[in-house]
């Protein structure tokens, strides 16, 4: 892996944890383009968007990433929202472009976390148990 991915890897973590566990929206900005192309069916455009997306959710919404990986100046996150208000946390793989170290483009795939029952595989989402039992 290169330094520049290792470098991408790094800024998309810290601005995850800015935006949606500090809720630092002062601080976010310098990790998201003003113009972000917005590629979610759940996000207007821009930062500003995806700013007013968080700010509309519950103050308890938390992100945890389970996988982070970088090719050249993309990145992907598999990660876990919880919190936000619904019967099931949100399984999520966001995908983001950098542009000399802020987020330029994203896009997104989410579906509920299934539970025990509802898995037809019989394995977890996310991490090596289901919710609620860990």
């Amino acid at each position: 892996m290169s330094a520049v991915e290792d470098s991408n890897k790094a800024v998309v973590r810290e601005a995850f944890d800015t935006l949606f566990n500090r809720r630092d929206y002062a601080a976010a900005e310098r990790f998201w383009s003003p113009g972000c192309i917005q590629h979610s069916a759940h996000i207007a455009p821009g930062r500003e968007g995806l700013f007013e997306l968080v700010r509309s959710l519950p103050a308890d919404v938390r992100h945890e990433h389970e996988l982070i990986m970088a090719e050249g100046d993309m990145v992907m996150v598999r990660g876990r929202f919880t919190g936000h208000g619904r019967a099931a946390s949100w399984i999520a793989v966001d995908f983001l472009r950098l542009e000399n170290g802020v987020l330029v483009e994203h896009w997104d795939v989410i579906e509920a976390e299934a539970s025990r029952e509802q898995s037809l595989s019989g394995l977890p989402m996310y991490g090596d148990v289901f919710p609620g039992e860990g």
